[in-house]
């Protein structure tokens, strides 16, 4: 007989990714749950993000800075730097494969850490970490690839859902900085759920006002999940 009952569990105070002056936690569903793959999408819509085999929600004791974001793919409108940004970037191969380890992949991924966390302690990655990490036995991972040549640029870790997809993570070589990459993956993940009719495109956490997140509000127009109800951002009054 199957239990419909999920246990949550809440994380110790850790230091905030953000804030350096605060401390954060996290409320996540039990990753030994059998319906956990069944309950994702459910989770997705409730704000909830994955990492590796666990899906969270931050929940902190003293802040609720950390809105869940999506982008409603239908209504998405390239504004001029994202035209930009396609056109620079017209002669890269964009390729859905399945989420699976790689020496190639993992090459790119510890350059990227490597330049991106410095002496953060996510710089030492270990094959082992790349894919707890990015990926879990049940979850509806892909990876898009990104190719100048034939050459791996760049992979936006992406889970395909049924009504939508989340864009988990994106590595990519640190050499190519000017070619925007990280918008140029965005925009793909956006162009294949509307391909693939699929409604939203979901981005994680957005932090109001913080310089780290403003590139998400740059995808007009972009939803937050306040109070339970997804409403605009720009309509948001805090």
């Amino acid at each position: 007989m199957r239990s419909d009952v999920v246990r949550l569990f809440q994380t110790l105070p850790h230091a905030c990714g953000y804030y350096a002056d605060r401390m954060a936690q996290n409320l996540v569903i039990d990753p030994s749950s059998p319906q956990l793959e069944r309950l994702y999408e459910i989770a997705l819509l409730r704000g909830y993000r994955r990492a590796g085999g666990h899906v969270y929600i931050p929940r902190c004791q003293e802040c609720r800075a950390c809105l869940a974001c999506r982008i409603p793919v239908a209504r998405f409108a390239a504004d001029r730097g994202q035209r930009r940004c396609l056109k620079r970037n017209r002669d890269l191969a964009i390729d859905i494969v399945p989420a699976e380890y790689s020496a190639e992949r993992f090459d790119l991924y510890q350059r990227y850490l490597k330049w991106r966390h410095p002496d953060g302690g996510m710089d030492e990655a270990q094959p082992e970490d790349f894919s707890r990490f990015l990926f879990t036995h049940w979850s509806p991972t892909r990876f898009i690839e990104i190719r100048e040549h034939g050459r791996l640029l760049a992979v936006a870790v992406t889970d395909f859902c049924e009504t939508g997809m989340s864009a988990v993570y994106t590595f990519y070589d640190p050499a190519i900085c000017e070619r925007g990459i990280g918008t140029f993956a965005i925009l793909q993940q956006i162009d294949i759920a509307r391909q693939r009719g699929l409604d939203h495109l979901y981005l994680g956490f957005w932090i109001k006002n913080h310089p780290k997140m403003d590139y998400k509000t740059r995808f007009k127009p972009i939803e937050i999940l306040r109070g339970g109800e997804w409403v605009s951002a720009s309509a948001d009054p805090v």
